[in-house]
């Protein structure tokens, strides 16, 4: 057999990819402890036979709607399997984007044999009301991604299902949740925005550098081989996520990393992720608020010894603290042959390096818990290409 083959299995850095991938559901969530309470409560009386519920969920794409359904849904089954059995039918618009294939997809996941082809919708629905009637379960219906059915069929179907009760004794047979990028109560019709309640909108923003952060841990911890990365390497894929707000740019940068670091490793190779492994899919991520690294050109010639100072730790270290940066500055000038600037000088740099998006900087507490202190990163570029391009700058500009 080849003998580059052989890193096939071997698992230096990712052990689980599994849960690398956008589909994988953890058993908890992070980073939306708040929301999750908000949809619980949106179904606070589903516990009683007579209840059915309604939520619609939006958010932007990476914003954890998805999997905040999923697990929604699988809690609230176990949470409630000594006193009502509930069925999940968790439809994706995308790929069933007519309102007949997501009533074919309903059906299927009640009962498995039942046919897809030759009925009408009339015919479906009759099926649908049949069956929820027989089983004393109740079904909840996720429709993911609806928008896509909205645009193709309308909202016929969700008034059906939302009046699936209405021509037979009791009620709280169905429950529906529908999730979309869109503000679909936008798009839909009175009589079914009256029956899907306004009240019930569940708004979700981008995630925040906190709940990437936590996520970016929890991911790692389920997919990385022990002592394979850091918490300041998981922060720093954190922050180059941060502009997008997306956990699966979070996700993906974990898996470009673990991947990076399995190509280069032979016998010899620290088995460890490193901050070149975190860039090394940055073109094609195409993640970079800041493409071009001209942009650091302009600066003025003091601006650029800051930002060397700040280079050449950050090509070794993840995160360093403003104490760092003006006792590396000292350095770089005694280097260059300049006068230092005042701290309020060197804070206003560090202003205009942030503003330009060269650096991020974070109010963190210091180690033994006393007082805060400010942590700046570098997640859009490369240090060591700045690295190079700033002394050759500064060559011509202190000649």
């Amino acid at each position: 057999m080849s003998s580059y083959l052989d890193r096939i299995g071997a698992g230096f850095i990712i052990s689980n990819p599994e849960a690398l991938d956008f589909d994988f559901v953890p058993n908890e969530i992070v980073g939306r402890e708040t929301i999750q309470s908000e949809l619980a409560n949106k179904f606070a009386s589903i516990d009683r036979h007579d209840s059915s519920c309604r939520a619609v969920i939006t958010g932007p794409v990476g914003s954890g709607k998805t999997v905040l359904a999923k697990t929604f849904c699988r809690d609230l089954q176990r949470h409630l399997a000594n006193k009502r059995e509930i069925i999940i039918a968790h439809i994706n618009c995308r790929n069933a984007s007519t309102s007949t294939r997501v009533v074919q997809r309903i059906l299927h996941e009640i009962d498995p044999g039942h046919p897809d082809r030759g009925l009408s919708m009339g015919e479906l629905l009759l099926s649908l009301r049949k069956l929820t009637r027989k089983n004393s379960s109740h079904l909840i219906v996720v429709l993911d991604e609806v928008d896509h059915m909205l645009r193709k069929s309308g909202d016929d179907l969700l008034y059906q299902l939302l009046r699936i009760d209405e021509d037979q004794q009791g009620k709280g047979t169905l429950s529906l949740i529908l999730i979309s990028q869109e503000q679909v109560l936008d798009v839909l019709e009175t009589a079914v925005i009256s029956r899907m309640g306004k009240t019930n909108l569940i708004q979700i923003p981008p995630y925040r550098f906190e709940e990437l952060s936590k996520i970016a841990k929890q991911r790692a911890s389920m997919a990385l081989n022990e002592g394979t990365y850091s918490e300041e390497i998981l922060n720093l894929i954190a922050d180059k996520a941060v502009h997008s707000g997306d956990a699966r740019l979070v996700i993906e940068l974990i898996k470009a990393a673990g991947e990076a670091s399995e190509f280069r490793q032979d016998a010899h190779t620290e088995r460890r992720i490193t901050i070149k492994d975190v860039y090394s899919q940055d073109e094609n991520l195409a993640i970079d608020v800041i493409s071009e690294i001209q942009s650091v050109d302009d600066l003025r010639p003091h601006e650029m010894l800051v930002l060397l100072s700040i280079c050449r730790r950050l090509r070794k270290e993840e995160t360093m603290t403003t104490g760092d940066v003006e006792q590396l500055y000292a350095v770089v000038c005694e280097e260059y042959g300049q006068k230092m600037k005042s701290h309020t000088t060197i804070w206003k740099y560090l202003k205009e390096l942030e503003k330009r998006q060269i650096i991020v900087s974070r109010i963190a507490s210091i180690a033994d818990g006393r007082g805060r202190t400010t942590h700046l990163s570098m997640p859009h570029f490369l240090p060591a290409d700045l690295v190079n391009r700033v002394e050759m700058l500064l060559k011509k500009r202190l000649k």
